[in-house]
């Protein structure tokens, strides 16, 4: 998925300006670690992940966030994508957002959720099986209003549909 590239001016305010907990993460920053850090961090509460590269900054962005930390735009350029200071930039992100990278456990557990969803739904598209389920069965089986938390990011949740399970298949 592609962060937009075209913003009015009141959203990439809202989105982009950095705030005063922000400013406390910068403040012992300087040039494109700078700028590189403050896009970084605005992009992950925005997009729920980092970017892969520089390019995934909109330029509306890279020019509305330089001129707020006082670094040159073009200076992002010279921000490193690989090696300890990013690494150490993602994991102060996360700290300061309350989060942790996920593990194979986290990535397990996410996979078996994934599965059991798929195995319930195809029961369910055969009347036979649907047919035997009791008011209470399909109670058990509707999502728990927490289980659409979502604390990375914002999603749009139509709980009307299902998994295309031919697409699965």
């Amino acid at each position: 998925m592609l962060v937009r590239r075209e913003w009015e001016p009141e959203e990439l305010i809202a989105a982009w300006t950095l705030l005063d907990d922000d400013w406390e993460l910068v403040s012992n920053k300087s040039g494109a670690t700078r700028l590189g850090f403050s896009l970084m961090l605005k992009f992950f509460e925005l997009e729920a992940r980092f970017p892969r590269h520089v390019g995934e900054f909109p330029k509306t962005a890279v020019d509305y966030v330089a001129g707020q930390v006082k670094v040159e735009p073009g200076l992002l350029a010279d921000y490193p994508w690989t090696g300890s200071t990013i690494e150490y930039h993602r994991s102060q992100i996360r700290k300061a957002l309350g989060l942790r990278e996920s593990t194979r456990a986290d990535e397990d557990a996410s996979a078996l959720v994934f599965v059991n969803t798929v195995l319930v739904q195809s029961l369910l598209k055969d009347p036979a099986w649907a047919d035997r389920l009791t008011d209470a069965d399909r109670r058990a089986l509707s999502p728990l209003f927490w289980s659409h938390a979502n604390l990375y990011g914002t999603i749009q949740i139509d709980m009307d549909t299902h998994l295309d399970l031919d697409l699965v298949a």
